[in-house]
């Protein structure tokens, strides 16, 4: 089950949170008008302000794909352009600049309003670099009138972060993977930093205020724009008397989400259903935020035990007015959840808490070696017009490779097979192909690439080579006697001078045009 439910937005309804939100810097710096990082308008020619926030035109950061505008006026403006990219096979990808082992939290949105003129919104996949993030399917809140967002948290492990759609086994042709809003918003280091960010991310579940049924809560309160959404079930409600400080808590919950708590009478369990949807049997990251609303006093704690589906989350739990955070970094959740918290025998008050996030721990897919995808984007730069989708990790996720390029199994991801026959490429054949030591085939024929041919001695694991009907000059290269498996090698239809090397026309068992 996609883990979207709970993180919609009414496009009306968010209008009007947006449209009162002040415009004033957060605490956690100097004034800013924006939070830190990438915040992409996706399909908009020109960039936006919206109370305090400025989002980007995505000219440059995506290669591919067509813009289109919805004519709607009861939408944000934000939502009423999108980006569209073709329906079949590959990734389309927006590529970001990034510093290596930063963290990020990234969002995307999204909102069909029948762009394709269909009335389904189409079903596809979305990627974080090489791992499969999840599947989009925002048919029901559509239905419902309401925009969708899916977030996920991850360090960057190199100098670039991609963000790609992918068509998958739901996608109908002819509709496409399209997206309104893309935001790649900087998190301090602190931040969720008992996960081994090398290895996974996390997937927002729910991030929730309790005892509030007024709006989200986001930036300019959170300075990481992280929506807040408020959640009010049938317990009894407390507004907080004192003033806390955000950089108190760890993962720094705005301040705001303090202002109100679910707690019960003395001497009960508090009892909270949430999240409020069922949730696949799974590890998640489960951090909880607790302040004891009275004025300062001897007497202003309360302790309690904390447990989730009958087992011991936290026990006697000593919550002050300074306030603590809780958190378990990889606990198993299954179906729905219970959260009970116990008040101590001796307690003169009952429990409370005001805020709660939980994340779905997703383990990341790995990258292929690095100097072959070094190899593959040094070719895709001496080529004038290389494939649309040559973006993001070009191996993996293991069902969305770069177009023509095959990839050996295991945990090192080698690419073993390049064929680009017959799309009219243009430029020349990069010498850095060299470092694709492990390529079996190398199919580029039928297309107009110029220039010498590059030495090809490094690859000793070459058995196919075609570069017949191109436009090669110079001459035949020495380098061709030197590989040792090759089997078939097509030169014809160039300009190539001078003789095949005689250690070639000699040898036994190989083709030769």
């Amino acid at each position: 089950m996609p883990l979207h439910h709970g993180h919609h937005v009414h496009p009306i309804f968010f209008l009007l949170w947006l449209h009162i939100l002040p415009f004033f810097s957060s605490a956690a710096g100097p004034p800013s008008s924006s939070p830190r990082g990438y915040l992409i308008n996706c399909g908009s020619r020109n960039d936006i302000k919206q109370e305090g926030i400025t989002y980007l035109r995505d000219e440059g950061y995506a290669i591919a794909g067509n813009l289109t505008t919805l004519n709607r006026t009861d939408i944000l403006p934000v939502l009423t352009t999108l980006r569209y990219f073709p329906s079949g096979p590959g990734k389309h990808c927006y590529q970001f600049l990034v510093t290596k082992g930063g963290k990020f939290l990234i969002r995307t949105t999204y909102f069909y309003g029948g762009f394709d003129g269909g009335i389904v919104p189409p079903i596809f996949d979305q990627i974080i670099d090489g791992t499969k993030w999840s599947t989009v399917n925002t048919t029901e809140d559509y239905k419902n009138g309401l925009s969708s967002y899916y977030e996920i948290i991850v360090t960057a492990n190199a100098k670039t972060i991609s963000v790609c759609l992918a068509s998958n086994e739901h996608t109908k042709p002819p509709s496409s993977p399209f997206i309104s809003l893309l935001e790649l918003i900087n998190l301090d280091p602190s931040l969720y930093n008992s996960t081994d960010f090398e290895k996974y991310g996390l997937i927002t579940v729910a991030r929730t205020n309790f005892a509030s049924d007024g709006d989200f809560i986001r930036f300019p309160d959170d300075p990481f724009n992280r929506y807040w959404q408020p959640f009010i079930d049938g317990n009894p409600t407390v507004q907080s008397q004192t003033n806390v400080t955000s950089s108190e808590f760890w993962n720094r919950p705005p301040v705001k989400v303090f202002l109100s708590a679910s707690t019960t009478s003395r001497g009960r369990n508090l009892t909270l259903h949430w999240p409020p949807c069922a949730l696949p049997s799974n590890r998640y990251y489960v951090a909880l935020y607790f302040q004891d609303n009275r004025s300062l006093s001897p007497y202003s704690w309360r302790v309690f035990t904390v447990s989730i589906d009958g087992e011991t989350f936290y026990q006697d739990l000593n919550v002050t007015t300074r306030g603590v955070t809780v958190y378990g970094t990889e606990w198993p959740l299954s179906g729905t959840t219970e959260i009970v918290l116990s008040p101590r025998s001796d307690m003169p008050i009952g429990p409370l808490i005001n805020a709660g996030e939980i994340y779905q721990i997703l383990p990341l897919g790995g990258a292929t070696l690095g100097r072959d995808a070094m190899a593959l984007r040094m070719l895709k730069q001496s080529l004038k017009n290389p494939p649309d989708d040559w973006n993001g990790d070009p191996c993996l996720p293991k069902e969305h490779p770069w177009s023509g390029i095959g990839c050996s199994k295991g945990s090192r991801i080698r690419v073993i097979s390049l064929n680009l026959t017959g799309l009219s490429l243009v430029g020349i054949l990069s010498k850095e192909i060299i470092r694709l030591t492990a390529l079996r085939e190398l199919r580029l024929s039928m297309n107009k690439l110029t220039g010498p041919i590059p030495d090809m001695s490094p690859l000793k694991a070459l058995e196919v080579l075609h570069l017949d009907e191109n436009e090669f000059e110079g001459p035949f290269p020495d380098s061709l006697g030197t590989l040792p498996n090759l089997r078939e090698l097509y030169l014809n239809n160039n300009n190539l001078s001078g003789r095949l090397p005689e250690i070639l026309t000699n040898r036994k068992g190989i083709t030769i045009r």
